[in-house]
C-alpha cells in the first residue's frame, strides 16, 4: 500500500466526490474507485456506503475509523518531507489554497505568479468556492490556506489580516449615476440592485451599511458569482456593489461605470485562514508571508 492511495482515500471523504479526488491527484475517476476497492480488499472491510438514486458517500464505522488514521499517516508524512526539505534548504511541496471567487480570480494570480517565481520547486493547488465551503474545507483538512472576505475569528481557526479593498457602485455606462465622481450611501436609495446571495459575507456587509445609512434598495437577483453579477449589470438587469479588484478591467474597457463609495466602511477586509492545530509548511508559510507583503502594497 502506497501513500498516495490514502492520500485518494482521504481526499475522496474530504471533497465527497471522485471527479474532485480523482482531479486533485492527477488520475481518473475509474482509478480513484479501484483503489478504494482495494483498500476494502486489503482489509476486507467496507469503507464506503453510496446511497442509492443520490450522488452522496458515507463513511461506514471501518471507513472513518480507517480515515482518520490515514490523515495521521498522511500528516506524519507531509512533517517528514518537510524536514527533509527543511534540511536541504529547499522550499517545496504542495500548498492547497482555496478561496472565494472575487478574490481568486482578481487578486491571487500576481501573489502566484511571483510565488512560482521565487520557489519552483512548489506548488499551488488553487480552487474556487463560497466562504463557507472554503472555511469548511480548512477545518476539514482538505486545504492548507483559505483566503476570504470578512474572515471570522473562530475555535480551530487562525486569522491572518492581509489588509483589504474598497466596495464600488458599478453599473452600465449610461445609467444616471455613473456621471457621477463619488457616491454616498443615501444615492443608492431606491435602485434596482443586483445581489450577492445572501450567505456571502460581502452581501451581509453590504445589507449593513445600507440598514445603518436607512436606505432600501430594490432586489432583483441574486447570484453567488462576482463573474455573473458583473454580466447581469452589463446587460442592464440593475446596479451592484461589487469589490473594486474585480472590475478593474471592465473599468478600462468601458464596459462598465465605476463609481467610488466615499463613506469608510466600504471598505473589505481580505484574509487567510487555517487550522491553528495544525503547523504550516514551510511553502505554505512563505505563501501567506507573499500574501502579507501584496495586502501592505494595497
Amino acid at each position: 500500500m502506497q501513500i498516495e492511495t490514502l492520500k485518494i482515500f482521504c481526499d475522496l471523504v474530504e471533497t465527497r466526490s471522485f471527479s474532485q479526488a480523482a482531479e486533485r491527484n492527477f488520475v481518473t475517476q475509474s482509478a480513484v474507485s479501484q483503489q478504494v476497492r482495494g483498500l476494502e480488499g486489503r482489509f476486507k472491510r467496507r469503507l464506503l456506503e453510496r446511497v442509492r438514486g443520490r450522488r452522496e458517500l458515507h463513511l461506514t464505522q471501518e471507513g472513518e475509523a480507517f480515515y482518520e488514521a490515514s490523515r495521521e499517516v498522511l500528516q506524519a508524512y507531509g512533517r517528514l518531507e518537510e524536514s527533509m526539505r527543511q534540511l536541504s534548504g529547499t522550499v517545496g511541496g504542495t500548498v492547497r489554497v482555496a478561496t472565494v471567487y472575487s478574490v481568486g480570480l482578481h487578486e491571487l494570480p500576481p501573489v502566484v505568479r511571483e510565488f512560482m517565481g521565487l520557489y519552483p520547486r512548489a506548488k499551488i493547488d488553487l480552487e474556487y468556492s463560497r466562504t463557507t465551503r472554503v472555511v469548511r474545507d480548512v477545518l476539514g483538512g482538505a486545504v492548507d490556506l483559505g483566503v476570504v472576505a470578512y474572515p471570522e475569528k473562530r475555535r480551530g481557526l487562525e486569522v491572518v489580516p492581509l489588509g483589504g479593498d474598497r466596495l464600488v457602485f458599478i453599473s452600465r455606462p449610461e445609467h444616471p449615476l455613473a456621471r457621477r465622481k463619488k457616491l454616498r450611501a443615501a444615492d443608492l436609495q431606491g435602485q434596482n440592485f443586483v445581489h450577492f446571495e445572501r450567505d456571502i459575507p460581502t452581501r451581509r456587509a453590504t445589507d449593513r451599511i445600507l440598514r445603518a445609512h436607512n436606505v432600501a434598495v430594490q432586489r432583483v437577483a441574486e447570484f453567488d458569482n462576482i463573474e455573473t453579477i458583473k454580466r447581469a449589470v452589463e446587460v442592464g438587469l440593475g446596479v451592484a456593489v461589487v469589490p473594486r479588484p474585480s472590475v478593474l478591467d471592465e473599468r478600462r474597457s468601458g464596459q462598465l461605470a465605476v463609481v467610488p463609495l466615499v463613506e469608510p466602511e466600504w471598505e473589505r477586509a481580505v484574509g487567510v485562514v487555517y487550522r491553528s492545530d495544525r503547523a504550516l509548511s514551510t511553502a505554505a508559510r512563505k505563501f501567506v508571508e507573499l500574501l502579507q507583503r501584496h495586502g501592505s502594497r494595497a
